[in-house]
């Protein structure tokens, strides 16, 4: 369990937005954010931010629709704040997902930007099945924000111990 002050490391998991479905000859890499998914990437981020919560980097997916969902942090957040772009978050595991996550860097808050099921797996592994069913009973959405805080520094194999300290899903598309 978390403790109430500044966590060891926070780490933000977040779904793409919602994307459109692939036009003939497309692939799914090259699958683009469709108009309720710009608004949910919006809105996302700057719920994020009004909420107070800035992650120090951002690691995405370099997929189209994910690349989409983070840019709105740099209007949101900071200018300033560095997003890597990484292949292997596209059809990677949990393990890579931890790998990215939790190496040894400088930054005490991360964000992950990435894919369903990966998104879904590694929050159930990080928070526990019933946390997690009770937090996204109906499955992870998109451009859903899982906040998750540690008491101590996780390793890539040692992750356990999160605290769900938050959870921000975009408003209904009306």
């Amino acid at each position: 369990m978390a403790s109430l002050g500044t966590p060891a490391f926070r780490l933000y998991i977040l779904r793409h937005a919602r994307a459109a479905w692939a036009q003939p000859g497309q692939s799914d890499f090259d699958r683009a954010l469709d108009d309720d998914g710009f608004a949910e990437a919006e809105v996302i981020a700057e719920e994020a931010a009004d909420q107070g919560y800035k992650p120090a980097l951002i690691i995405s997916s370099t997929a189209v629709r994910c690349r989409q969902t983070a840019e709105p942090f740099h209007r949101t957040v900071s200018q300033e704040l560095a997003i890597d772009y990484v292949d292997s978050l596209y059809s990677g595991t949990i393990d890579t997902y931890a790998e990215l996550a939790f190496a040894n860097r400088a930054e005490t808050s991360v964000m992950i930007v990435g894919h369903n099921p990966m998104i879904e797996e590694f929050f159930h592994r990080l928070v526990g099945k019933e946390i997690a069913e009770t937090a996204v009973p109906f499955g992870f959405p998109t451009a859903g924000l899982a906040i998750l805080d540690f008491d101590e520094r996780p390793t890539q194999e040692n992750y356990g111990g999160a605290c769900l300290a938050g959870f921000i899903a975009p408003r209904p598309a009306h």
